[in-house]
């Protein structure tokens, strides 16, 4: 019975180990995670971190926390490009990201003007 309790203590503490391992580097999803006819928002760079999914046209995506704090961005639409803004209701800056193509880090990215934000998007069929 002690050697069942020692064993299992021992299995768990072991388990836990491994769990605090693989969990010691942050975890990157990959592009591939966004859902088909998405347009994906990431909080980290390079697509890392669960994306933020919108399917139609937005006026207002600063509602979506992972648009209003974007770092990147994918375009993982059926058939369609969309047009992304640095403001809510279709105004500001624009610009088209191509169906298939992302952004690795909107702070660098065209003047820095979608710097941790995307206010809103329309699709472009």
């Amino acid at each position: 019975m002690i050697r069942t309790k020692i064993a299992a203590a021992l299995g768990a503490a072991a388990l836990a180990g491994l769990g605090i391992a693989a969990t010691a580097t942050p975890a990157s999803a990959a592009w591939s995670d966004c859902s088909s006819g998405a347009l994906c928002a990431y909080l980290g760079d390079n697509g890392s971190g669960d994306p933020g999914e919108v399917f139609g046209d937005n006026s207002n995506l600063e509602q979506y926390n992972k648009f209003n704090n974007a770092e990147s961005v994918y375009n993982n639409g059926n058939s369609c490009d969309v047009r992304i803004y640095d403001e809510t209701g279709y105004s500001g800056n624009s610009w088209v990201l191509e169906r298939g193509r992302a952004v690795y880090n909107l702070d660098t990215w065209y003047n820095g003007d979608f710097a941790d934000d995307l206010a809103s998007n329309r699709w472009i069929c």
